[in-house]
């Protein structure tokens, strides 16, 4: 319809929750869309607009107009509302005021702005006031906070869903303005779905007994059957059933028929086409994006069709042929048999986006590393008095009381200490070298592993391998067929994984990406083009299952494709295994999956061309050593769904190719997660809600011992449900039977130990259960939790747990952290600290998870970091020509420190929470380049209003970092009127031999009257050169200072060039 008739006259109208009386599993994001189409309706547009809904929604009786009206009012730009007054109807109309806006219903101020997330819009809008007078309305972007474009007015309504609130409450039909037209379909069935609704609400109704608090009567909140045929026949209506409810006036034939049904055979599309061609029909295939249309093109002129017909970019739900029209349109997505897109609302939880940036943030205790210090505690932001100006500096505890004040120029020195999870680590003493010998023992162990690392790459880098042909038409038809949209990441994969296979250097790439995102669809297709030049294919995975769940995923999408799958593990008879291995050695089977076996010695190839590891780090040293021989010249490419945090990444680059997939697919709805005591009526309820939508369960309980006691219960409450219960101690044919019956929907309920953690995919299954939830580690519930909401259905994960008040605190922090975390791709973000630890020890080496747990993860990796940069610069320079950052320079550039009694602060009276002050020092400190410098000077205006002179010189103090780090100078500092350079320590650096060094020592002796050298000696009983310029009372004489000393650089550069 949106397609058709443009987004804007469009609006879907949802149910605002699951169950009758069930207030806690409101849906926000549902309730938004009520209000917003509500308010739209009883506007003068009303009557334009076209409203999507279903029966659900319609059960819900809304607010009657007068109440709409009288909770909505409206703001333009130059009212005079001030501020006070504007901030009491929010409070009046049941607003709550917060930090920061993220859902409906909050306001929040800071200074001469009001943020205000109204219920009946999309977006929150922030309104900045000039004295009493509103001077400008801009709606803003919940996750980054900032504003875009601008608007003149406007309606700021109240929650008209609450059902607490009083007045009388009316159907929808009636909420409709008069002439309204109502299309549905068969109204016998709607008729029944709101009955049957009814009928649940009326005994939640008498379940809640004589309850403490005044419940509204069914009949006052919802429609009854009779009432929805009462309202409805008020209106004009439109039947679409062969048995009308209504005695119509008029009936309507439709000479219309349906798309028919191709099986993904081209062959029989192309005649079908021509067929229509013979009959004077125009063919139309209605494309979803234009990548589709182009292999519609590559398909047929492939298979050496030549028919016309026209392609559209667009969305239609089904395919049609109206002969009438002399028109035959089809769609994508049912030529392919693939989902149809849609778009699914964005939907904020109360642990909105916003709260992810928590995740690192820092609170008073908290454990942090200091670079130069080692670990302390966090004590927050302190006003310190430098030179008679107020500075803001981070307060570290250490051992035995020890303080250090580290200046906010000094951020990028502190990270949060991140250990495995539930590890304290050891407070280090101020001064002591403890820390020192510590970092260099690290560092010297991470040199010699990046060592390793980086060998194994340049040794792949020079030489040979198999060089594959670009893509086929075959290949373009796999691609299209794929059930779901491609995510951007999936594609950025795919290519870069196809131009290594068709590069004549072996393949060694890494594909990084959370449960469900797709990683087995970017293997299919790499092993289908390897299978294309006929080169045979090795799967290895770690488990038996998947081994399983692997060949029935190849299986299912080569279906129609030239090529054979086999599949090998601990389950096939030894008769079985001969078979296979002959034909191996043969070659009549080109893609082979399994377990360890197929890395063993009596495995033979007849030509093997590419290896597909599944989570590596799940083999033994004998399998990895194995691989490491098959790698040096067969293309290989390992899956993995262990985060590898943003900062490895880079230096895993040098180690080997990677590709991160980190967007969800599309239609993907977050999981409903919960938190609830073992409790039958629950399990019953929800067991009985996802059988009746055709779904099947998930009831993960860890104990061999009591498995069939939980299975019988369950059979006990829901008597019809076909239950299974799958453990690792059954035969292995017989768990390969139950997980295929499950798979294939003979079964409703499998009651399972964490068998299911790994791989399992099935897309029906949308409700899980985990028993005892408090005694798993955070990824491994995460991990679980991917087996559910795999399609485009709500799923719905409960963890059942004691009390809070019975539970490790360890534990209350995952069970609550998977709660508040439970949107698309939102999951892995807390999973991710401990898993980026496993991660690192994976990819590293186990022994590394010993330092990481002594320095913390953040130092760990700045220590990597520096490493790799190193050995690319020296060991490895001929290998990594052309790609050193450095260009031409032999030696690192320091991040240069400042240290200033100018008053370079963000002052309280501009941000008045410590948190979020903290949090902006945080990202400045992370800012490297001069565009992301003006976008966050420009977030700072959008948010808090006009910069102050502090913030202002701040932001000039980055620059001129920059500036000076570029010079090769360590440390600044300006106090008293005099600024001073330190250059490196180690006198017998490169870059005294610089032409940048020649250059500064150029500067000085023109300088002469302002400028002098010396020398100092520091506190490690080193000697620095220091150069000291006077007369630097400024910051933006400081600026210009290190500016001229620039131009003077460049001046020499172009000398040197005419010479």
């Amino acid at each position: 319809m949106q397609y058709l008739l443009g987004d804007g006259r469009v609006l879907f109208y949802p149910a605002s929750y699951r169950r009758a009386y069930q207030v806690e599993e409101i849906d926000n994001a549902n309730v938004l869309l009520r209000g917003e189409v509500l308010s739209s309706l009883a506007s003068p547009e009303g009557a334009s607009l076209c409203v999507v809904t279903y029966p659900d929604a319609l059960f819900e009786k809304v607010m009657g107009r007068r109440s709409i009206d009288g909770s909505t009012f409206r703001i333009s730009v130059g009212d005079n509302t001030g501020m006070e007054q504007f901030i009491d109807r929010l409070e009046a109309a049941g607003f709550e005021r917060s930090d920061f806006v993220f859902s409906a219903g909050q306001y929040s101020v800071r200074g001469g702005i009001a943020d205000v997330f109204s219920y009946n819009a999309e977006q929150p809008f922030r309104l900045e006031f000039f004295g009493d007078t509103v001077e400008s309305i801009r709606p803003f972007d919940i996750e980054t906070q900032l504003s875009s474009g601008s608007v003149k007015s406007v309606s700021v309504l109240s929650n008209v869903e609450d059902k607490s609130r009083g007045g009388k409450r009316e159907s929808f039909f009636d909420f409709l303005p008069s002439g309204t037209t109502v299309v549905t379909h068969n109204v016998f069935s709607c008729r029944g779905t709101i009955e049957k609704l009814w009928e649940k609400a009326s005994k939640a109704y008498e379940a809640t007994g004589e309850s403490p608090v005044k419940r509204a009567r069914p009949e006052e909140l919802f429609l009854d059957g009779n009432a929805y045929t009462d309202t409805l026949s008020r209106h004009k209506v439109v039947e679409l059933a062969q048995r009308p409810y209504f005695t119509p006036d008029k009936s309507l034939e439709s000479g219309v028929v349906p798309q028919a049904v191709f099986h993904k055979n081209f062959q029989l599309l192309a005649e079908n086409l021509r067929d229509n061609m013979s009959k004077g029909l125009d063919n139309v295939i209605v494309c979803a994006n234009e990548t589709q249309a182009r292999r519609f093109d590559d398909i047929f002129s492939g298979i050496g069709e030549d028919i016309r017909f026209t392609t559209v970019e667009g969305s239609l739900h089904q395919g049609f042929v109206d002969t009438s029209a002399s028109l035959a349109c089809y769609t994508d997505h049912q030529i392919f048999e693939r989902y149809q897109r849609f778009a699914v609302p964005r939907q904020y939880t109360k642990a909105q986006a916003l709260s992810l940036t928590q995740l690192s943030e820092l609170e008073i205790g908290d454990y942090v590393t200091h670079i130069d210090h080692g670990v302390g505690r966090f004590g927050g932001l302190q006003k310190i008095d430098v030179g008679g100006h107020p500075q803001e500096a981070v307060k570290l505890v250490y051992a035995g009381g020890d303080i250090l004040y580290v200046s906010i120029h000094s951020f990028h020195k502190i990270s949060k200490f991140s250990g495995k999870e539930a590890t304290q680590p050891k407070v280090d003493h101020l001064g002591s070298n403890a820390w020192k010998a510590l970092k260099e023992r690290a560092k010297k162990r991470v040199k010699q592993i990046a060592f390793d690392l980086i060998k194994l790459y340049a040794k792949r880098r020079l030489a040979k391998g198999f060089s594959f042909s670009p893509d086929n038409y075959l290949q373009n038809e796999l691609e299209a067929s794929f059930l779901y949209e491609d995510t951007p990441d999936q594609l950025k994969a795919t290519e870069a994984i196809k131009a290594d296979m068709e590069s004549d250097r072996p393949m060694d790439r890494l594909v990084c990406g959370d449960v469900g995102f797709g990683k087995t669809e970017v293997a299919i297709r790499a092993a289908f083009k390897a299978a294309c030049d006929s080169k045979q294919v090795a799967v290895l995975v770690p488990t038996t299952i998947l081994a399983f769940q692997h060949y029935r995923s190849f299986s299912a999408r080569l279906k129609r494709m030239p090529v054979r799958v086999e599949y090998l593990n601990r389950f096939r008879t030894a008769k079985e295994k001969a078979s296979i291995l002959k034909d191996l050695e043969e070659g009549k089977i080109d893609i082979i999956i399994g377990t360890h076996q197929i890395v063993g010695k009596n495995v033979k190839f007849k030509d093997l061309g590419l290896l597909i590891v599944d989570e590596e780090h799940k083999f033994g040293v004998g399998v990895k050593d194995k691989l490491k021989t098959i790698r040096e010249n067969v293309d290989t490419l390992t899956l993995t769904a262990t985060p590898i945090p943003r900062t490895l990444q880079f230096s895993l680059m040098s180690a080997r190719d990677l590709s991160i997939i980190a967007t969800p697919p599309p239609n993907r709805h977050p999981i409903n997660t919960q938190v609830i005591t073992f409790d039958q009526e629950t399990i019953r309820d929800a067991v009985q809600y996802e059988l009746s939508r055709g779904g099947q369960v998930f009831f993960i309980n860890n104990r061999i011992e009591n498995i069939f006691e939980m299975a019988g219960m369950i059979q006990r409450l829901v008597p019809d449900a076909r239950i299974a219960v799958g453990h690792g101690q059954m035969k292995g044919t017989e768990l390969e039977d139950l997980m295929l019956g499950f798979m294939e929907g003979k079964y409703d309920v499998l009651v399972s130990t964490t068998i299911v953690e790994s791989g399992l995919d099935v897309p029906n299954a949308n409700t899980m259960f985990v028993n005892n939830a408090h005694m798993f580690g955070l990824s491994d519930l995460h991990q679980m939790r991917g087996r559910v909401g795999r399609s485009n259905k709500n799923a719905f994960c409960y963890y059942i747990a004691p009390p809070y008040s019975s539970m490790t605190e360890d534990a209350r922090h995952r069970l609550e952290a998977l709660e508040k975390y439970s949107a698309v791709g939102q999951g892995i973000n807390i999973a991710m600290k401990d898993l980026e630890i496993r991660g690192a020890g994976d990819l590293l080496g186990a022994e590394q998870s010993g330092f990481i747990a002594d320095i913390g993860f953040d130092t760990y990796q700045k220590i990597l970091a520096e490493a790799v940069d190193e050995l690319r610069r020296e060991e490895f320079a001929d290998v990594f020509d052309g790609d050193n950052r450095s260009d031409s320079l032999n030696y690192t550039l320091p991040e240069t420190q400042i240290d200033t009694d100018f008053e370079l602060l963000i002052p309280d009276g501009y941000v008045s929470s410590s948190v979020e002050r903290l949090r902006l020092y945080n990202t400045l400190a992370g800012i490297k380049d001069k565009g992301s410098l003006e976008s966050f000077a420009l977030s700072l205006r959008d948010r808090f209003g006009p910069l102050p002179r502090q913030v202002e010189e701040l932001l000039s103090s980055i620059e001129l970092k920059w500036h000076a780090s570029l010079l090769g100078m360590e440390r600044l500092v300006m106090k008293k009127g005099v600024m001073r350079a330190y250059f490196p320590e180690d006198s017998s650096s490169p870059y005294f031999k610089s032409d940048i060094f020649s250059g500064i020592l150029a500067w000085g002796a023109a300088n002469g009257s302002i400028c002098r050298f010396e020398e100092k000696t520091l506190k490690n009983g080193r000697i620095a050169l220091v150069m000291r310029i006077s007369g630097v009372g400024r910051l933006s004489r400081a600026q210009e200072v290190i500016k001229s000393v620039s131009a003077q650089l460049v001046q020499e550069k172009e000398g040197d060039a005419e010479k």
